[in-house]
């Protein structure tokens, strides 16, 4: 689990929106490392930043380090001591945080990893005379403002010129040996590429420019990983010679190992504050062709041209071997030298952080590829009963959630280990390209995780059974949901035969269920509803509170309130959805419920509410006259004390403890298995 504070005084603090994609993430995950390498404490402080507007979770790269005992996390509310405070992205600050952080620190340094404008409107990102008034608000007026390149302190120094700028950039780092890949050998045709977040900025705005930089010819191969819809868009078509790969379908390290030369050119008006991707492909060991203003950063390590000159630098470079092999040597020596991890040690002796040597991490804390542990990835959107199976498995396996952007943040919130699979609608693509996004997103996760099963939870759709014919290494497994609306779900019966074992979760209305599953169990193991609520529940006598969940009312006297699984205790009333989440858990904690079905929900909601009317355990309100009159009568304690006694009368186990026993029974079997040598 993450580790909160427990330290008087931390060496470092990083400040951030620990949910920011790309580069922001990768440089907080590569200093930390680098800290933790050198046993220094690190707590991060999560502020959200106000132009991240959606709900997603922190990064999984910082989940990581969190769970792999890298750095604490800050809870809000904590009083922080530091020795050096780094807040990174300066636009965090573009409004008054909600919450302003408790923070002392010696050195407080706010790292410019982007610049204020670009080359149209110098201030078009933030205004940094208002960050840097309300940055000194929060945290004194000694802050430190140091840029992360050229190009960002002469940006600052145009829009801020009284502004005191330390002489030596805050630049990025890399753990050069994280990216070390084996070479393939030369190929007839080169392949060139590049990687990055699918932003239009990224790429060079004008089509001639676009093609010349990645070109439509015979003479060369071109792959992109991330962001090559935008780049098909500007051309109106795909280019025969491209390899458009999708974002998370390959990682970045395995991605740039394909490559023979990486190539990255963007929108002139953007202002590259660094440029993170071209670090890692040094790293990597390929030789990088950017335009000429990344000299300033990059030295000798590139080549520098425009994108008219691109395909015969390629050629040329391709065909003289010595040449090639030497400039990715050069590459890889810069890289270290100046970018290297003891780069971020030093500078950090220089504000008087000094290292205690190697740290040796606990056993419970070591990296995952370190860790004695068995791992299982849960796969789909139905969080509420993943959190509740993940906490009661075994001590040694450990479960990963792979879901949308609607199921991430509760799995995140939870502790739990967090991948992101964006559904068709959130990648803008049709569902036959989406079901291929899902098979090589999951071989990707399997071959990162090698987890011993893979619980698919909600139906098995076209991509799970791509993964599954791709993937036969783990255990495929099928969280399987009952209740089905009568005449809908059939088309998923066959597909159980795909499975290793398939678990329903069990119904309190299973008497009024007449979905397709109830006549195909053979086979199938079921367990008590799966909740989240505490081992034995109690009411508790509460004030006049009004629960909504997914339904909107109100009652004279009462105060509406939101409450978790272990806080249902002291709910007085509830008007909700009758879907299987909210169903079990309110009648489980015997909160007296008035529910209000969805007809047009997946699952028989209908079936449900007028079950649990009939066995005296709710009411059942079919639309919202039926729901206010109901809310009426139960506003006599009376009326709520009946209703929650006869839930007590009725109650129901909980089954998540044996879901996790039989999930865990078949990380077991396979372990056997390859312990006899057996595969």
């Amino acid at each position: 689990m993450v580790r909160v504070v427990d330290h008087a005084v931390y060496d470092v603090a990083i400040l951030s929106d620990l949910r920011y994609p790309g580069g922001n993430s990768a440089s907080i995950v590569a200093e930390v490392r680098a800290q933790a390498a050198a046993g220094l404490t690190t707590v991060l402080i999560h502020v959200p930043s106000p132009h991240l507007r959606h709900a997603r979770p922190f990064e999984s790269r910082i989940v990581a380090c969190l769970r792999d005992g890298l750095a604490d996390l800050a809870d809000e509310g904590d009083e922080i001591a530091a020795k050096v405070l780094l807040i990174r992205q300066p636009r965090i600050f573009t409004e008054d945080p909600a919450v302003v952080p408790a923070v002392r620190a010696e050195h407080t340094i706010v790292v410019l990893n982007q610049p204020p404008g670009d080359e149209g409107d110098d201030q078009r990102w933030y205004v940094f005379g208002e960050v840097r008034e309300r940055v000194e608000r929060c945290f004194g007026p000694g802050v430190v403002w140091a840029p992360i390149s050229a190009r960002v302190r002469e940006n600052v120094q145009r829009v801020a010129p009284g502004t005191p700028l330390p002489d030596t950039d805050w630049h990025e780092i890399i753990d050069v040996a994280d990216w070390q890949v084996e070479r393939r050998p030369p190929t007839t045709v080169p392949v060139i590429g590049r990687h990055g977040r699918p932003d239009p900025v990224k790429w060079p705005r004008d089509p001639e420019e676009l093609l010349q930089a990645y070109p439509d010819s015979p003479d060369v191969r071109v792959r992109i990983l991330g962001g090559g819809e935008i780049g098909v868009r500007r051309l109106g078509r795909r280019p025969q010679g491209w390899e458009v790969v999708e974002f998370g379908a390959e990682s970045p390290r395995e991605f740039l190992g394909s490559l023979d030369f990486f190539v990255y050119f963007h929108d002139p008006e953007w202002v590259e504050a660094f440029g993170r991707t071209i670090l890692e492909a040094m790293a990597s060991g390929v030789p990088v062709i950017v335009g000429p203003h990344f000299r300033s950063i990059f030295a000798e390590a590139a080549v520098y041209t425009h994108p008219g000159g691109v395909l015969d630098l390629v050629q040329r470079l391709h065909r003289d071997r010595p040449a090639y092999d030497a400039l990715a040597a050069r590459a890889r020596a810069f890289v270290t030298e100046h970018f290297g991890s003891a780069s971020h040690i030093a500078r950090l002796a220089s504000l008087g952080v000094l290292t205690r040597g190697t740290a040796t991490l606990p056993r419970d804390r070591m990296p995952p590829s370190a860790r004695p542990t068995r791992r299982v990835l849960l796969v789909g959107d139905d969080i509420a009963r993943f959190r509740a199976v993940s906490r009661r498995l075994p001590a040694d396996i450990e479960a990963v959630v792979v879901a949308g952007s609607t199921g991430l943040p509760a799995a995140h919130a939870a502790g739990l280990l967090t991948e992101y699979l964006p559904s068709a609608a959130d990648l803008g693509v049709p569902e036959h390209r989406w079901t291929g996004f899902v098979r090589d997103r999951l071989r990707h996760l399997i071959e990162l995780y090698a987890p011993r099963a893979v619980l698919v939870g909600g139906v098995p759709h076209d991509g799970i059974v791509a993964a599954i014919e791709q993937n036969e290494g783990p255990r495929w497994l099928w969280l399987r949901p009952a209740m089905w609306r009568r005449g809908t779900g059939g088309e998923w019966a066959a597909r159980g035969a795909l499975f290793a074992g398939i678990l329903e979760p069990g119904e309190f209305a299973a008497g009024g269920d007449e979905g397709w599953t109830t006549t195909a169990r053979a086979g199938v193991s079921v367990v008590d509803p799966i909740t989240e609520l505490p081992r034995k529940p109690r009411r508790r006598l509460a004030e006049n509170t009004l629960l909504c969940r997914g339904v909107e009312a109100t009652l004279p006297g009462f105060t509406a309130v939101t409450a978790a699984p272990g806080e249902l205790a002291g709910v007085a009333l509830a008007v909700s959805r009758a879907d299987y989440t909210n169903f079990h858990e309110l009648l489980g904690a015997r909160v007296p419920t008035v529910f209000v079905p969805d007809p047009a929900a997946g699952d028989d909601e209908l079936a449900r509410a007028r079950f649990a009317a009939a066995a005296g355990v709710a009411v059942c309100a079919t639309d919202d006259d039926a729901a206010a009159q109901a809310l009426e009568k139960l506003s006599d304690p009376a009326a709520r004390e009946a209703l929650s006694r006869r839930c007590a009368e009725l109650s129901f186990g909980n089954g998540a403890g044996d879901a996790a026993a039989w999930l865990a029974g078949f990380c077991r079997e396979r372990s056997e298995v390859e312990n006899n040598g057996v595969r």
